[in-house]
């Protein structure tokens, strides 16, 4: 049953068209807590105030319909799959009744954003009319993104394995971020190691770990030594672990910038800070950040490293990716001198392959902007 509000005029399009490269099977499908990731999902977007779900179909459709109920859904087969995410907004989008007035555009692997997180952004659109709604978390930009109808034709234009990020540089002024407390807007299944760890996590209640009166915002081990220059990491890939270790061989203050990750979980960083906001941490003379969210919050995290007057700042994303971002934050009155210092793609040019050796040119760009500071 759909909620409450049935004239919200918000309709929910659930994309659950993936092939799960990483994952190897349909991680549609997998089961956590005796239910599959996607009946999950469809049971908080139902219990919202949407006025209609389009379900998203594609890779493994059949075995989906089987094990899943689509009562009451719209359900919509995206034959073009295999071209990613965009064909399936495209599909999504086509099937949203002509009197919807926005769509929300939810990630079939998000079984942990709440029904009221969903209420909030319809609550919001209605309200205020924004053309674009992100949901932020402690600063850290989630999902579902909330679309209005007038956004549709571009993000139905989008080709390839690309979402309706890449429409947000070119609509700067009619984006609202709306903050919400929920952590589920942050959580998604990307791969098997991903599923095992947030599979734990729930058993334990994952929005328990966030809980800001059992967890400080800022963790620090004891012992810090003034005065060495820092390095500060946002994200949690396996780059940034390799700079986490690099970091501590080389005399650096190591502060990661995580809503979820515990100090405790590494044993080389010296902080671990749990909300987007380098205001936080404790000054320091020299600052270099590495900037590797995935894409997630990628623009938020280049922002505040140049608002913290960092001596170094690197995103780690594709060419196009890096354009958009410096494109984005552009927009956003950033003086183009200091977007034009990001350095993008990072590192130095070694050939690198395996995460580890992506860490070690990374490290050796610092090394050479301090070194040519240090002569200035």
């Amino acid at each position: 049953m759909i909620g409450n509000d049935r004239q919200s005029g918000v309709v929910a399009v659930v994309l659950a068209a993936g092939l799960s490269r990483r994952m190897g099977t349909p991680k549609q499908l997998l089961r956590i807590g005796g239910e599959t990731i996607l009946e999950r999902t469809l049971k908080n977007v139902r219990a919202s105030n949407v006025s209609e779900i389009v379900l998203v179909l594609g890779y493994a459709a059949e075995s989906v319909k089987k094990e899943v109920s689509t009562e009451g859904l719209k359900v919509v087969h995206n034959a073009d799959y295999e071209q990613g995410m965009g064909s399936s907004l495209r599909a999504g989008l086509a099937a949203v009744d002509a009197g919807a007035t926005a769509a929300l555009v939810v990630l079939a692997d998000q079984p942990w954003v709440r029904s009221e997180t969903f209420d909030n952004l319809i609550a919001c659109h209605r309200e205020s009319r924004p053309q674009i709604i992100i949901p932020i978390y402690k600063g850290f930009r989630g999902n579902p993104v909330l679309l209005d109808r007038s956004v549709f034709p571009e993000v139905q234009s989008l080709s390839g394995d690309v979402g309706c990020r890449a429409i947000f540089g070119d609509h700067t002024d009619g984006i609202l971020k709306l903050a919400v407390d929920d952590p589920g807007i942050l959580l998604d299944i990307d791969s098997r190691d991903d599923f095992e760890s947030l599979s734990a996590a729930t058993m334990r209640d994952v929005f328990g770990r966030a809980n800001e009166q059992e967890i400080p915002v800022l963790e620090s081990r004891e012992g810090i030594v003034p005065g060495l220059p820092e390095l500060v990491l946002v994200g949690r890939d396996a780059v940034a672990h390799a700079l986490v270790k690099l970091g501590g061989l080389l005399n650096f203050t190591v502060s990661v910038v995580d809503p979820f990750l515990r100090l405790s979980e590494l044993p080389e960083a010296d902080r671990v800070l749990h909300t987007l906001d380098f205001s936080l941490l404790p000054p320091a003379r020299e600052r270099y950040c590495v900037v590797a969210s995935r894409g997630q919050f990628d623009e938020e995290a280049v922002a505040q490293s140049v608002l913290a007057d960092s001596s170094y700042i690197a995103l780690l994303a594709s060419k196009k990716r890096s354009q958009e971002v410096i494109r984005s934050l552009g927009a956003q009155s950033i003086p183009a001198a200091k977007l034009a210092a990001v350095r993008a793609p990072a590192g130095i040019e070694i050939g690198a392959e395996t995460p580890e050796e992506i860490a070690l040119s990374i490290m050796a760009e610092i090394v050479t902007t301090r070194r040519q500071r240090g002569r200035n």
